[in-house]
């Protein structure tokens, strides 16, 4: 997920890893992943080994049989080969973004976000979590980055226009605070 997931969404909220689900059996089944926002979604990576080469016929069938269930149950499964994550990880994020731009069309992709660097959206969160003006210093203990570093952040979003300057002062900032419209659900934070 840090070499696929990550690069294409820079977080990993709503993800959930080795997710219970009920088998049309009664008993218990996990993904590999499941993402679960707005309506559910399935994320398998399968290996080679494990999945193909070792497995007996009846596991095979099973292994359908199980998809099929899920489908009826109203998961939407996107598979991944082992392979292809380890050595095609950019092909697997792009095709993770086609699937839920497919799916979730404008409800958490949001193109302004896409241009943003991990550190800038964790910034956001911190803005949106505590909903009060933030200071350079909020962000160094945040981030344990150097001063003039979380000041050069802070003010590489002010220029985004995603923060604004949060006092009164003309010639120097100090604080900042969250555009107006800038919210959880618009950022998809």
């Amino acid at each position: 997920m840090e070499q696929v997931w990550w690069p294409a969404f820079g977080h990993f909220n709503h993800l959930h890893p080795e997710y219970e689900v009920n088998d049309f059996r009664d008993g218990f089944r996990y993904l590999d992943f499941a993402y679960i926002q707005s309506s559910i979604r399935e994320i398998e990576i399968d290996g080679f080994g494990p999945h193909l080469q070792r497995i007996s016929r009846t596991q095979f069938s099973d292994q359908w049989i199980r998809q099929n269930h899920l489908v009826i149950d109203g998961w939407k499964i996107l598979r991944f080969s082992f392979d292809d994550v380890k050595e095609r990880p950019r092909m697997c994020e792009q095709l993770l973004q086609q699937f839920m731009g497919r799916w979730l069309g404008g409800v958490s992709f949001n193109p302004i976000l896409s241009g943003l660097t991990p550190e800038e959206k964790e910034i956001l969160r911190l803005a949106i979590r505590t909903n009060r003006s933030l200071v350079p210093n909020d962000v160094r203990l945040l981030l344990d980055v150097a001063p003039e570093k979380a000041r050069k952040l802070l003010h590489t979003l002010l220029t985004k226009g995603l923060l604004v300057s949060g006092g009164s002062e003309k010639e120097r900032i100090r604080c900042y605070r969250l555009a107006q419209g800038i919210a959880s659900d618009w950022a998809g934070l």
